[in-house]
C-alpha cells in the first residue's frame, strides 16, 4: 500500500512530464517539419520561377538568331532594294512563319515607310503596319539611333549585333519583338549608313511557345495568364522595357515540401497515440521520405536529359553539352567535331517487323555507338533513329573522318533481331568548329546538311560540311520554287523530240519527248539536274503529268506512229500512276498504242508489287513500256521475261564506241540478239556515224536514233519532216 502511494505520485508526475515533453517534441517536430515544408516549397518555386525567366530569355534569343539567318545577307539587301515582293515574301516573311513560326513581319524603308506585311504566313497589305505601329515604333527608333553611332565591337572584338528587341502587346497579345537591319554579308554588297531597310518580327507568346518552355524543365500546366485574370504565387511576368506588365507565364507549382508532408501525416498521427517511440519512428519516416523524396528528384533529373529507351544523353542534354563543350574548346584553343547520324533500312523494318524489333534495333545501335566512341565523347539520341556524337580534341577533318569511317564498319555488322540477321548500315554527315566563336545551332545545322548529301549520294558513308553544301542547298530551294511557278504557268519549260527512224534512215517510226527548261537566270539548265531537284522536293509527279499531257497532245495532233515519254520510276511507285495515265490518254484523245513509256532498268530490282501491279496495268491498257539505258544496270534476267518489257533501248555508251571497240561490238550484239530472243523490239540510241549505222543494221537492229539521223527537234520542225503530217486545229479538237 505504501509502494503504491509512494509511486503513484510520482509515476503521475513523470508520466505527465514525459507526456508533456513529449508533445512538446512532437509539436517542434511537426512545427520544424511544416517550416521545412514550406521553405522547401519556396526554394523550389524561386528555381522554377528562374527556369521560365530563362527559358524566355532563351527564346528570345532564339527569335534573334533565327531573323539574323535572314537579315545579314547579301540577297537581301539587293532584293528589297530592287523591291522583289515574291522574292521578299518567300525569303523574309512567310519562310519566317513556315519554318520558325514568327507570326508577324513587317519591312521599312530608310524613311521607317512599311513596304511589304505579313500576317500569320499570309501577305497583307502594308499599310497594316499602321495598326502595329505605335507598340514597335520605339523598338524600330531604337535601331534607327544605333545605326547611327559608330560601330561598337562586343567582347570578342567582332563587330556588335545590330538587333533592338522588347516585349510588346498586339492587340491585347504579348509578343517577342525583334528589330534588325538588313545589311549585307560580304563586301560584295555596298550599302551607305542610313540607308538600312529594316526587318521586323514578332512571335506572339501563346501556350504552345510557353509550352516548349515549360517542358523543357518538366513543369506541368504552363499557359498564358493575362492581366484580367489573377494569379498565384507560380507566375512570372512578362515585362517591356518601359516597366510595364503585358501579362504572365503561370504554371502548376511543384511542392516538394508539402509532398513530403503528406507522406508522413500517417506516421504523425500514429506519433501521437505511440508516445514512447514516436521520436524514433518520425526520425526515420523522415529520413526515409526524404531519401525517396532525393531519390525521386534524381530520376526526374534524369528522365529530362537522358532517352528513356537506349539511356543515352536526349536532345536538351546533347544541346547543353555541345555548347558547353565548344566553350571549352574556344578557350583551349581546340576543335569539336559532331557527326550526325541516322540509321538507312529503319523505316522498312519498322513497317516490316513492328515498332518492338524497330526498338531493339535502336537499343543496339546505341550501344555500339557507345561502345565504339572515347570516353570523353559524347552520344545522344535525338529521336527515332537520329543519333549525334560530339567528339572532343579533333585535330583536323581527317581525324574525324576516322571515327566515323569505325562507326559505319560496325555498323554494318549484322543486328541480331527475332532470331536473324538484319544488315542495317547508317549514314553521317560531319561538322567541324571553326573558332572560338562557333555556334551549337550553326554547327548542328551544318552537321544535318552533310548528313543530307550524304543519304543523297548513296547512303551507307560520310559526308563532311563544306562551304559550298549551304550555297548548293539555296540553290536547290530556288530552282524548286522556280520549277513550281513555271509549273503553275510562267513559262520556260518545254518539250523537244527526237525522230526515232527505221534502218534505211529515211522512214520515221516514232518521236522521243525531251524536256528542256530555258531558265531566264541560268539559261538552259540540264534536264537531269532539275528532274534529279524535282524527284527530291517532291515535285516529280507535277512535272511528270505535264510533260505526259504535253507530248500526249502534240502526238495527238499528228501522224506519228508513236511517242515516247521519259517517266521516273518514283512515279511508277504510284498506285495510282495508270489511272492518270488513262484520265490523260482520254483528255488527249491519243490511243493507247500510239504512247511508250521509258523507264530505267533499275525499277526492276525493287521487286516492288505496286511498280509489277502498274507495269502490268499500262500494258493491259496497251501502253507500251520501254527499258531506257539497256545494259547499264543490274536487271535481272527472269524478271525481264516475267514483266514482258514491250522494247529495249540500247544505251548510247555502248553505240558510241561500236566502230573502234570490238567488246561494245560484242555487248551490242549480245543485246540486240537478247531483245530478238525475248520477242521485244529494241532501239539503239546516239548513232552519230554512218559506221555505227551500218554495224547496227548488220546487227539486225531495226530502230535508231541520233544526231547521225536528227538532233531534237522543236514541234514545229519535227512536223516539217516528211513524213510526219499535222492533222490541224479541227483534226486535233475533233480528236480530243
Amino acid at each position: 500500500m505504501s509502494a503504491r502511494h509512494d509511486s503513484s505520485p510520482l509515476t503521475h508526475q513523470v508520466t505527465l512530464t514525459v507526456l508533456t515533453l513529449a508533445a512538446l517534441t512532437l509539436a517542434i517536430v511537426v512545427g520544424f517539419g511544416f517550416y521545412a515544408a514550406n521553405q522547401a516549397d519556396e526554394a523550389s518555386l524561386e528555381r522554377q520561377k528562374i527556369f521560365i525567366a530563362d527559358g524566355l530569355n532563351d527564346q528570345i534569343a532564339t527569335v534573334q538568331r533565327e531573323q539574323e539567318s535572314v537579315t545579314v545577307w547579301d540577297d537581301s539587301v539587293t532584293n528589297v532594294r530592287a523591291g522583289n515582293q515574291a522574292w521578299i515574301e518567300e525569303n523574309l516573311s512567310t519562310w519566317m512563319y513556315s519554318y520558325y513560326g514568327h507570326n508577324r513581319v513587317y519591312i521599312l524603308d530608310a524613311a521607317n515607310h512599311a513596304i511589304h506585311a505579313m500576317r500569320e504566313g499570309k501577305v497583307v497589305a502594308a499599310s497594316a503596319f499602321g495598326e502595329d505601329e505605335p507598340e514597335l515604333r520605339p523598338t524600330v527608333d531604337k535601331l534607327r539611333r544605333m545605326l547611327a553611332e559608330p560601330p561598337k565591337a562586343d567582347a570578342s572584338g567582332q563587330p556588335a549585333k545590330m538587333v533592338a528587341q522588347d516585349l510588346v502587346s498586339l492587340q491585347g497579345k504579348p509578343a517577342i519583338l525583334s528589330v534588325m537591319p538588313l545589311v549585307p554579308s560580304t563586301d560584295r554588297v555596298s550599302q551607305a549608313p542610313g540607308t538600312e531597310y529594316v526587318h521586323i518580327s514578332v512571335e506572339f507568346i501563346n501556350d504552345a511557345v510557353i509550352g516548349k518552355i515549360a517542358a523543357k524543365y518538366l513543369l506541368d500546366g504552363a499557359r498564358l495568364v493575362p492581366l484580367s485574370e489573377p494569379v498565384g504565387p507560380a507566375a512570372v511576368p512578362l515585362v517591356d522595357s518601359r516597366g510595364v506588365i503585358l501579362g504572365y507565364i503561370g504554371w502548376d507549382q511543384l511542392r516538394p515540401g508539402l509532398t513530403l508532408v503528406r507522406k508522413t501525416a500517417p506516421a504523425l498521427a500514429i506519433a501521437l497515440l505511440v508516445a514512447g517511440g514516436v521520436l524514433v519512428f518520425l526520425l526515420r519516416r523522415l529520413r526515409r521520405a526524404s531519401t525517396a523524396l532525393q531519390t525521386s528528384q534524381d530520376q526526374a533529373q534524369y528522365l529530362a536529359f537522358h532517352d528513356t529507351l537506349t539511356g543515352l544523353p536526349n536532345r536538351a542534354l546533347f544541346e547543353d553539352r555541345l555548347r558547353r563543350m565548344l566553350l571549352f574548346a574556344g578557350q583551349d584553343g581546340t576543335r569539336v567535331a559532331l557527326l550526325y547520324l541516322d540509321l538507312d533500312r529503319f523505316k522498312h523494318i519498322n513497317d516490316t517487323l513492328g515498332h518492338p524489333v524497330g526498338d531493339e534495333l535502336v537499343r543496339q545501335t546505341a550501344a555500339r555507338l557507345k561502345h565504339t566512341i572515347r570516353e570523353a565523347d559524347t552520344v545522344a539520341r535525338l529521336g527515332g533513329d537520329e543519333f549525334a556524337v560530339i567528339l572532343l580534341d579533333i585535330p583536323d577533318a581527317a581525324s574525324a573522318e576516322d571515327i566515323a569511317e569505325r562507326l559505319l564498319m560496325k555498323l554494318r555488322e549484322p543486328f541480331r533481331l527475332i532470331g536473324d540477321q538484319v544488315f542495317v548500315g547508317a549514314s553521317i554527315g560531319i561538322a567541324l568548329s571553326s573558332g572560338s566563336d562557333a555556334d551549337a545551332d550553326d554547327l548542328l545545322r551544318k552537321a544535318d546538311i552533310a548528313l543530307y548529301e550524304a543519304k543523297k549520294n548513296g547512303r551507307d558513308r560520310y559526308e563532311v560540311f563544306a562551304g559550298d553544301m549551304d550555297d548548293l542547298l539555296l540553290r536547290k530551294r530556288k530552282v524548286e520554287s522556280e520549277l513550281r511557278k513555271a509549273l503553275e504557268g510562267e513559262g520556260g519549260i518545254k518539250l523537244a523530240y527526237q525522230p526515232v527512224f527505221a534502218a534505211d534512215g529515211r522512214r520515221i517510226l516514232g518521236a522521243e519527248a525531251l524536256i528542256r527548261w530555258g531558265h531566264e537566270v541560268h539559261g538552259a539548265l540540264p534536264a537531269a539536274q532539275f528532274i534529279a531537284i524535282a524527284e527530291e522536293r517532291g515535285l516529280i509527279g507535277e512535272l511528270g503529268k505535264w510533260t505526259l499531257s504535253e507530248a500526249c497532245r502534240f502526238a495527238a495532233g499528228t501522224e506519228l506512229p508513236w511517242i515516247a515519254v521519259n517517266i521516273s520510276p518514283m512515279q511508277l511507285r504510284d498506285a495510282g500512276f495508270a489511272e492518270q495515265i488513262a484520265g490523260i490518254l482520254k483528255e488527249t484523245g491519243l490511243d493507247p498504242s500510239r504512247l511508250q513509256l521509258e523507264t530505267t532498268e533499275s525499277v526492276l530490282l525493287e521487286h516492288n508489287d505496286t511498280i509489277g501491279a502498274v507495269i502490268a496495268a499500262l500494258r493491259q491498257s496497251g501502253v507500251r513500256i520501254v527499258l531506257d539505258d539497256f545494259g547499264t544496270g543490274y536487271s535481272s534476267l527472269s524478271y525481264l521475261r516475267r514483266q514482258a518489257i514491250d522494247k529495249l533501248k540500247i544505251d548510247r555508251s555502248f553505240v558510241r564506241l561500236l566502230d573502234e571497240d570490238e567488246s561494245a561490238r560484242a555487248i551490242a550484239k549480245t543485246l540486240i540478239e537478247l531483245a530478238l530472243a525475248l520477242k521485244v523490239e529494241v532501239t539503239a540510241e546516239g548513232v552519230e556515224t554512218d559506221a555505227q549505222k551500218a554495224l547496227l543494221v548488220g546487227m539486225g537492229c531495226l530502230q535508231m536514233q541520233g544526231y547521225l539521223l536528227s538532233p531534237p527537234l522543236e514541234p514545229g520542225q519535227l512536223l516539217a519532216m516528211p513524213g510526219v503530217w499535222s492533222a490541224g486545229p479541227e483534226r486535233s479538237v475533233a480528236r480530243a
